[in-house]
């Protein structure tokens, strides 16, 4: 796609500081670099989102992501990671071509927050089931 940022990267029109490179995918600091060794992982294959994927490229994207991960904790032996991928403007995506972070996690200083309501008292086992059920058709 001649106007996406990640699509230029990959081709080397756009400067990145490339991590890991195969046939398929690619991994790059994020120039925002929300904690220290954070990076992002990309298909080669442009799609906008996880919706777009299929699943080839879905293979060999998270056929990769153990190994970036696995290599960002022998570098900076973090305390934890956040794997983290938006779909969607609604869930904060900024770069239309799917990618999924890579965010090491030192202290609860380290600038990344994660934070959400849970509702378990909403949900008895039986509309848990139910909204199992509604999803398993969708398959």
């Amino acid at each position: 796609m001649s106007d996406c940022i990640f699509c230029k990267i990959i081709d080397g029109e756009l400067p990145s500081a490339k991590v890991y490179e195969d046939e398929n995918v690619y991994a790059f600091m994020d120039i925002g670099q929300v904690t220290e060794g954070h990076v992002l992982l990309i298909p080669k294959k442009h799609c906008e989102n996880i919706y777009e994927m299929d699943e080839e490229t879905a293979s060999n994207l998270f056929r990769v992501a153990p190994q970036i991960a696995n290599a960002i904790k022998k570098a900076y032996d973090p305390k934890g990671m956040n794997l983290v991928n938006n779909n969607g403007s609604f869930a904060d995506q900024s770069v239309f071509h799917f990618h999924l972070h890579f965010l090491p996690r030192f202290d609860e200083t380290d600038g990344f927050n994660v934070s959400w309501e849970q509702h378990n008292d909403d949900y008895t086992p039986e509309k848990l089931q139910e909204i199992a059920e509604k999803i398993s058709a969708a398959l």
